[in-house]
């Protein structure tokens, strides 16, 4: 039944490999459209043993670990002031209801202006578009508390950084999980995409760098990275929320 259950899921991508080939051979699409898979298996040894794929994937991931752990350490805590304190709530309130649904990358040109085409821009813009699902999910998760946990666990004389510690925090793990399956996607494709649009290295750069001198082989493998770095990225955190919420899934 699992051996199924894999079979039926790699269904539609091997059904998109199968017409992308056919389409590729048979000429109905010009090579400098859309390569042959053939010819992208063909070339993607030789870009990765060149350096041309690993060296800017790492730029490219440190981009996005670094933001989205500033991320964490900014949201985590702001939304759990949030939730428990009436005039943080009214004063960042405006700030996230505004900032969450705003398209981040068009704060690109200023990150840029202030903080230049290398790793201090790119890691800021992650960090800026992956700090409000953090915010959400903290304020979100601290609200599930009961009002009489918090009370018991004040009568046996439990402190502020205890009750954070001992109630709230572990109360609000599923949530933060989901916050994190939300911001590791958006890191990775603001990462790659701030890259794109303003240089500076990293895979997106690389990208764009092949597109100019029309190597559209080299593009669709950086491409197709690009795909599964971010299929690997959300498996590994549905495996981590499934190790640390095993107590939550029974």
């Amino acid at each position: 039944m699992r051996l199924l259950r894999g079979i039926l899921a790699l269904y539609p991508l091997a059904l998109v490999a199968i017409l992308w080939q056919i389409a590729a051979s048979l000429g109905w699409v010009r090579p400098i459209f859309l390569p042959s898979l053939t010819k992208i298996v063909e070339i993607t040894p030789k870009l990765l043993t060149d350096g041309e794929v690993i060296s800017p994937l790492f730029v490219s991931l440190y981009r996005a670990a670094a933001g989205l752990i500033l991320a964490m350490a900014i949201g985590i805590p702001l939304g759990f002031l949030i939730a428990r304190i009436r005039w943080i709530r009214w004063l960042f309130d405006p700030f996230v209801a505004v900032g969450s649904p705003s398209p981040k990358i068009a704060f690109l040109p200023v990150f840029v202006l202030w903080f230049g085409i290398g790793h201090l821009s790119k890691i800021l813009l992650v960090t800026f578009t992956t700090v409000f699902p953090f915010i959400i999910a903290a304020y979100a998760g601290a609200m599930t508390v009961p009002v009489n946990q918090l009370w018991a666990a004040r009568a046996m004389g439990t402190s502020n950084l205890g009750l954070l510690r001992r109630v709230i925090l572990p109360a609000s793990l599923p949530a933060l999980m989901n916050g994190f399956r939300v911001a590791v996607p958006y890191a990775l494709m603001t990462a790659f995409t701030a890259e794109m649009i303003a240089g500076g290295g990293g895979l997106g750069g690389a990208l764009v760098l092949a597109q100019r001198y029309f190597d559209t082989p080299t593009v669709f493998v950086y491409i197709l990275i690009m795909l599964i770095v971010g299929y690997i990225g959300d498996n590994a955190v549905t495996w981590l929320r499934r190790r640390i919420l095993r107590w939550h899934e029974e």
